[in-house]
Order: C-alpha cells, then structure tokens, then sequence
C-alpha cells in the first residue's frame, strides 16, 4: 500500500509557498439541527485559502485538522509552517468546529517502528505529542502515521504490536488531559493494512479515519482513485471491527496527471497532483469530454499536451461531486455517516451539497 497524506503532501509542498459555542443567531427552531457529519484535513500550504473555505461551510464541519505537525524523532515535534495560529483555532471554535490538528511523519524506513517497540521511547514520544495537545486550545490529536505500514513480512507483527501499543497509552493520556484520540490508517482488505489492528484501534480512539483513496497512485499505473467496489471491501471489514459511530470515511478531492505509455514509478516518472478544481479547469481548456468511468464511477480523460515531435498523451483520473454521489451509497450501506475530506480547498464547490445529502 503507498503512502496517502504524504506522498501528495510531497507534490504539493513544494509547489505552494485551525470548543466555543456557535455565535449567537436567530431562535432556535423546535427541530433539531443536522448533525455535522463532515470533517476536513486542512493543509498548511495554502491555510488561508482553507480556512475560509472551512468558514463558509461551518455549519457542515464537525471537525478541522489542520496538517500543521511533523515527527521527527521520538522526543521531537516539529511544527510546519503556520502551526498553531491562535486565529484560525480560535476561528473555527467561534463556528462550533472542533480544532484536532494532525501530526504526520516522515522518518526513514524503520525507524518509528523502532520508537513504537520501545517502551522507554514510546513513552518519550507520547511526552511530545501531549505537550503539543496542550500548546494551545486543541480538542485533541490526529495521528497520521504511515511509514509502518510497509513493515517487511519478517517485522510487520512487531510494527503492528508496538503501534498498536502506543495508540492505546496515547488515546489513553489524552482522554485524561481532556482531550480526543484520532487515529488515520490505511484501508483493510484482501492484500492491503495488516499491519493496522482495527479492533483495538477502535476501541482505543475517539475516530478511525481510513484513508480510502490511491487505490491508483502517483507512482503506479493510471486508473482511479477509488471505486465502490473498492469501498464495499474496505468496510466489510472495518464495520466488523470498530463501531460505526467511530468511523469517518476519507474521501478524495484530488487526482493524478499521468503520462499514458510511459515508465510509472517515482522522479519525473511519477503522476502530477492535480485538485478537483484543477483537474476540471483542465479538462474544459483541452475541450474533453467529461466522463464517469462506468466500473469506477469517476471522472478521467485523455488529452495531448504539447505538439510536433514533442506532443505525449496524458490521462487524468479525479473525484468530484457526481463521482463522490456515486460512492456515498456504499458508505449507507454500512451505516457509516461521517467522512473526512482530503483537503480543503481541493474539491469543486458542489461537493458540499452532495455530502449535505449523505
């Protein structure tokens, strides 16, 4: 399974130079407002931008994680650009919006592995997060961890033991500070997210975020997304083991730009990153056609970039909002209501209405 947050954290990072009570308003009405079923991830390089996105549909968002905080070691959080700014965490409280910031890592191979199995480093590490849940007024920690899940067959049990230990004694210290436990995995299925114990990451957290996106990746062969097909897998096995109530379905609102023909894998071999908003601009300005992929349910087509002897075919493949209406049936099926968007700011304004209508 390859990497989700990071790998487009990778593209986009280096192309780009967060509770009160809701504010007063008219008279409540005798029925009960909707419950906000919507949560985002908020990205640092374009935090503006997002956070006022993020206010204008305030009255859908349960809840905001802005990927402000990076591990660098067991003793060392280190903070991205624009962390913990008072004015958007005090912002979004002002709309009712939870402020749960994540906290990525990107360590070489092994070596948060080695941090998670020792008990004493472990605990030197759950000691730095819990000084960035207190920095500010946070409602708690996302933990978005991923460079475990690509634990060779000879040490995926450890990885898996040690993380799911830390994930019990940090959701554990962070309920007794006041404060919520998230926790972002990777999907489950036939051949993908063994290293991940849902069962006990579930009952340890507050939230279990699934990454449910990358089924094709920037680094592989162009296809889509995700699917219902897909989805249908990824639940059957998650609704088995945590509590409905618990999961929020991430959803994408990007896509990848692929040369068609060509090698795939990493360099100037690897996918653009392109938003929603992005891959649809592109689409009208090289006059294709929109489609919905029949199997998939997502959008892609095809165009030439350049001319002469230097033109090359490439193919796009996004979600947006009809795609996403395609999908959320899936997620019914399973009682799941609550999802997660990947990001703020990527997705095509329309997409709000459709995760209005669940």
């Amino acid at each position: 399974m390859k990497r989700r947050h990071s790998t487009v954290l990778s593209v986009l990072a280096g192309t780009l130079a967060l509770t009160a009570a809701a504010p007063a308003g008219p008279a409540a009405s005798s029925e009960a407002a909707p419950p906000r079923t919507v949560s985002a991830w908020l990205p640092y390089w374009d935090q503006e931008a997002a956070y006022q996105n993020a206010l204008d549909h305030a009255a859908q968002i349960r809840t905001i994680s802005p990927f402000w905080y990076q591990t660098k070691s067991a003793a060392r959080v280190a903070g991205h650009t624009g962390a913990g700014e008072r004015r958007i965490i005090d912002g979004l409280h002002a709309r009712g919006i939870e402020v749960v910031p994540t906290v990525m890592e990107a360590m070489k191979p092994g070596t948060l592995a080695k941090v998670l199995n020792s008990e004493k480093s472990r605990t030197r590490h759950i000691d730095a997060l819990l000084d960035v849940a207190r920095s500010r007024a946070y409602d708690g920690l996302d933990i978005d961890y991923e460079s475990i899940a690509v634990a060779s067959d000879d040490k995926y049990r450890a990885a898996r033991a040690g993380y799911t230990a830390f994930a019990t004694e940090l959701c554990a210290r962070l309920h007794a500070s006041g404060k919520k436990c998230y926790l972002t995995v990777m999907p489950k299925t036939r051949s993908t997210g063994r290293v991940w114990d849902y069962e006990k990451l579930g009952a340890a957290a507050d939230r279990v975020r699934i990454m449910a996106y990358n089924l094709h990746s920037a680094e592989g062969r162009p296809g889509p997304l995700a699917s219902p097909q897909w989805y249908d897998e990824i639940l059957s096995r998650a609704t088995a083991q945590v509590p409905h109530a618990k999961l929020e379905m991430g959803l994408p609102a990007y896509g990848w730009n692929w040369k068609v023909g060509g090698p795939h894998g990493g360099g100037k071999d690897r996918a653009r990153h392109v938003t929603s908003k992005s891959a649809e601009a592109l689409r009208r300005k090289v006059g294709a056609r929109y489609a919905l992929d029949p199997e998939s349910r997502t959008p892609h087509f095809t165009y030439t970039e350049g001319k002469g002897k230097k033109a090359t075919r490439r193919t796009v493949w996004y979600q947006d909002a009809a795609g996403t209406a395609a999908h959320l049936p899936v997620l019914r099926k399973y009682g799941v209501r609550n999802t997660v968007l990947w990001a703020l700011n990527f997705e095509e304004p329309k997409l709000w209405k459709t995760l209005a209508q669940g």
